[in-house]
């Protein structure tokens, strides 16, 4: 069609030229003369009169056709008398011609302009070996000029990129480079970059060249290159957008210098000191690695020890001066005081009359002498009579208080030794006890000088439910009040030594008793830091329970030979943790001692220790740690561990581990992510200070642990504290955010607090590793009247970007008028140790049977594996295998982990779902039930 279009265009061609031929008459004589074939369309020159060629003042430039919109080529030339369009090497029709004509003014030559346009058929109908194009041929009177030749294209801009700039990461001061390959479009498209929607110019940039085809270059990094680049494709048809690609120019962290060593952390003896640096040289930015190494250093240290100095003997007495004096010295040198230790305390040098009183010297007469002899004679007499009233009002006495100290009129914590009643003493508290004649007790507790108004306040107290109080008569009259009420000390038998006991054998209990009253000082008390319990436990077993502790030791029936007994003791550590927590471990228990260490057992018996981890195995790695004999802790197993020496059973608040030896065990959790959760119990208590006004306010934070908060417990009844709202559990996140305590709400015209202290902020590390003592903050409330008995406030303990308890405080500052809050569960209070068959929950005759059972291999899997699953044990299986009866173990665990609830009835359950226990166990009678001391459904198959 294209061509045959073009033909027939070039047959119209020659039919045009025909009018203007007839001009041009001449030219066809002299091509006849010449004997030229007279059939062209055209003559490539037509002869002409003297003059100059065509010149050519504009020419076809190359065009675009956009979208349907045709484009115009034109020409200039002068002089000219025709200008035709020659498209693809064929003449355009003459009517397609636009043609105007004018007078140069300067040289009276004729010039011609001339117009054509091209659509975008015509080029899409061409298809020849190269692009469409059109060429002027111009005609003077000399002949024919031809301008260039111009291209038609049709112009276009593909939609997709033929390569979008990809994302980076990379170091600061390290090479970018985003690569964009535009896409296929005519004319070529033009790049351009943006960087956050704005453009880039990389002549005000020198670090940025986008010159290298369309690539973006950055030759050093900086933290400011961060963003989101976009490649803009663009010609004259359109425009086209990348996807953006994301930059991130990251910091990898680097070590500060280290901090100059502290100091040693004790003030005597050996310790230890360490220095710091932080990551921050620089710090880590846009995901930059963190420093690698340690952030802490340790090395002991070795601290000289204060010594107090101390008198040497006094000197032989001078020889009598004429004043009648003589004179003794003594030097603080026994030892000397060093390494900043005290200076003795007292004199010197002494002097006294060295004649008895009968110096002469300054005596005028005899009369004088006789004087002072008379003098002398009456003090002596007066001395003896005072002496005798009274030794004589002594062995009257039927009831005797010593004070000890005589600083009691000073205030703060002072001791006293109560001497025990005399059987049938008036005085005491409540005649129908017996006093025990073996035991003296040392107590300690505040000591307020108040008036007498407050003295009854102080004797109210109610919170511990303590004993009476005693009330004490100090030199100046005032009245002490003191509660005796102490942290309790569970003791069984105390043998001479620990040893095994035959049946032929009769157990003897040593007491102390020190019937001689002694004189102690609060200096040299001796610090408790054991809470400790006892038993004696034979072949039957039984169970030792550590009262309000968590705590308790299970000794299965059969772990001791027949006709042996021993004496098994259970013991917390109450001080310092032995257990050094390294790196980022923490200590999550109480380290519980249990024994003798030398005896054996030939079933493995059951240790409960409460823990305060939040149980996940994605944030925390929990380890049970043992003590060595040398005071060393060593790994015993990782609680997800596949062990055959012990077994570990995670609860949400205690682990039970079955072990086959005695010693001193602790958990330890090393956290795994910042999301790892210690679980915190926050409490709040309160007490009236010496100054009658003010109301003191304790805040608590301590793990979750019976143990930690009865030692709370124990330090308020000491100071007077009254619980005021029950404890709630603190969800505390190893996130390295501090935690913050905070009172709000006092009643504006009642109460108010002292300036700054209504928030306090504790540091991470010294919640984290709480265990170490109990953590609590202090706040002061004065009230504005003696009136005000009722006192209403909140108090949030929360932890920065973390979680929130609010305790609710609703009082009265009266302790007659108070609610008593209950501490602990009484079930725990009572029978330390249990033995016989009154110790388990589970019936020896049916325990045999369940043993029976399920320790036989069976077929269909209905075996000791299948109760262990029933029972939510899925774990370290290899262990019980190794176990000479696997269920009887399983039942042990079972025991310990059912302690409080006995919850027989979900075992019931578990054994009815096996199928294998209904019809063995349902014919079991309420004799053996009752023989047993135990109560459980029967409604289940038991």
């Amino acid at each position: 069609m294209g061509r045959a279009a073009a033909a027939g265009r070039g047959a119209g061609g020659a039919r045009q030229w025909l009018p203007w031929l007839g001009l041009c008459f001449w030219a066809a004589g002299a091509a006849a003369a010449r004997g030229t074939d007279s059939g062209e369309v055209l003559p490539d020159s037509i002869p002409s009169a003297p003059g100059t060629l065509p010149h050519f003042i504009e020419e076809p430039d190359d065009a675009y056709i956009i979208k349907s919109n045709p484009i115009a080529l034109r020409c200039k030339a002068r002089p000219a008398m025709q200008i035709f369009f020659k498209c693809n090497g064929e003449w355009v029709h003459q009517n397609e011609h636009v043609s105007e004509e004018s007078l140069d003014e300067s040289s009276g030559l004729k010039v011609r302009e001339v117009f054509i346009n091209v659509t975008r058929q015509q080029v899409e109908d061409f298809h020849g070996p190269e692009d469409y194009w059109c060429q002027c041929v111009a005609w003077s009177h000399l002949g024919t000029s031809k301008s260039r030749k111009a291209s038609v294209r049709i112009a276009y801009l593909r939609k997709n990129f033929e390569q979008d700039p990809q994302g980076r990461e990379v170091p600061i001061e390290g090479m970018i480079v985003l690569h964009c390959r535009p896409p296929e479009g005519v004319p070529a498209a033009e790049v351009e970059w943006l960087k956050n929607e704005e453009p880039i110019d990389s002549e005000q940039d020198e670090h940025i060249d986008t010159r290298a085809d369309h690539n973006l270059i950055i030759r050093q990094a900086r933290l400011s290159d961060s963003g989101n680049y976009t490649c803009m494709a663009a010609n004259i048809v359109a425009k086209r957008r990348s996807l953006s690609a994301t930059v991130v120019v990251y910091v990898n962290g680097g070590w500060s210098s280290w901090t100059e060593w502290s100091a040693c952390n004790v003030p005597c003896g050996r310790g230890w000191q360490k220095r710091s640096r932080t990551c921050t040289n620089p710090a880590p930015l846009n995901g930059g690695a963190f420093c690698e190494g340690m952030s802490v250093q340790k090395i002991t240290c070795t601290a000289l020890c204060p010594v107090d100095g101390s008198w040497e003997v006094w000197s032989e007495w001078s020889v009598c001066s004429p004043e009648c004096e003589h004179l003794r010295i003594r030097e603080c040198t026994a030892p000397a005081p060093r390494n900043g230790g005290k200076f003795c305390e007292g004199l010197s040098q002494e002097s006294e009359n060295c004649t008895d009183g009968l110096c002469i010297l300054g005596i005028e007469n005899a009369s004088d002498i006789a004087l002072y002899s008379g003098l002398g004679a009456a003090v002596v007499a007066v001395a003896v009579l005072v002496i005798g009233i009274t030794l004589y009002r002594r062995s009257q006495s039927d009831y005797g208080v010593d004070v000890i100290d005589s600083s009691a009129l000073t205030g703060g914590f002072q001791t006293f030794n109560f001497k025990t009643v005399r059987q049938g003493n008036s005085l005491l508290l409540n005649p129908s006890m017996q006093p025990d004649l073996t035991v003296s007790r040392t107590y300690s507790g505040p000591i307020c000088l108040q008036d007498p108004l407050d003295k009854e306040l102080m004797t109210e107290s109610s919170l511990f439910n303590p004993l009476s109080d005693i009330k004490v008569k100090v030199q100046s009259s005032f009245m002490v009040s003191l509660g005796v009420s102490e942290r309790a000390e569970y003791h069984g038998k105390n043998h001479s030594g620990t040893f095994p006991h035959g049946n032929n054998r009769s157990f003897t209990t040593v007491h102390a008793r020190n019937k001689t009253p002694y004189i102690q000082n609060l200096s040299s008390l001796p610090t408790r830091t054991e809470l400790r319990t006892t038993g004696v436990f034979g072949h039957l077993g039984g169970r030792l329970v550590m009262p309000n502790t968590g705590v308790s030791l299970l000794i299965p029936h059969g772990a001791i030979p027949e006709e042996n007994s021993w004496e098994i003791y259970m013991s917390i550590n109450q001080g310092e943790p032995s257990l050094q927590s390294d790196g980022s471990e923490v200590l999550l228990s109480p380290e519980v001692t249990c024994g003798p260490p030398d005896m054996i057992v030939t079933t493995p018996f059951a240790l409960t220790i409460p823990h305060c981890a939040d149980v996940s195995s994605e944030h925390w790695n929990i380890h049970l740690k043992k003590r060595t004999q040398q005071g060393k802790w060593e790994e015993v197993m990782s609680v997800e561990d596949e062990s055959t020496s012990c077994y570990c059973l995670l609860d949400p608040f205690a682990c039970h581990v079955l072990l086959d030896s005695f010693g001193t065990y602790a958990l330890t959790g090393e956290p795994i992510t910042d999301c790892a959760v210690k679980q915190l119990k926050v409490a709040v208590f309160g007490c009236m200070s010496c100054n009658s006004l003010d109301y003191n306010l304790r805040v608590y934070c301590v793990d979750n642990t019976p143990w930690a908060f009865q030692e709370v417990v124990s330090d308020e009844r000491h100071q007077g504290g009254q619980l005021l709202e029950e404890p709630k559990l603190l969800h505390f996140k190893g996130n390295t955010f501090s935690l913050q305590i905070s009172v709000l709400d006092i009643p504006p015209f009642l109460w108010r607090i002292k300036p700054f202290t209504a928030c306090q902020e504790v540091p991470f590390s010294r919640v984290w590793c709480s265990n170490r003592q109990p953590l609590h903050c202090a706040f002061s409330l004065e009230r504005y009247t003696p009136t005000t008995t009722q006192l209403s406030c909140k108090i949030c303990i929360r932890q920065l970007k973390g979680h929130e308890q609010i305790l609710q405080v609703q009082t009265s500052i009266l302790e007659s008028e108070r609610e008593t809050i209950t501490f602990f569960a009484q079930e725990d209070s009572t029978f330390p140790a249990q033995t016989g068959p009154k110790a388990f929950k589970i019936p020896y005759s049916i325990r045999q049977r369940i043993c029976a059972t399920f320790d036989t291999p069976n077929a269909k899997g209905k075996d000791w594996q299948m109760l262990a699953q029933k029972n939510s044990i899925n774990r370290n299986l290899s262990y019980f295998a190794t176990q000479s009866s696997p269920s009887a173990v399983i039942l042990n665990l079972w025991e310990a982990r059912h302690q409080h609830d006995g919850d027989l009835d979900s075992l019931a359950c578990a054994l009815e779902e096996i199928g294998r226990t209904h019809t063995k166990l349902s014919n079991i009678t309420d004799s053996q039930l009752d023989e047993a001391d135990f109560t459980y459904s029967r409604q289940n198959g038991l």
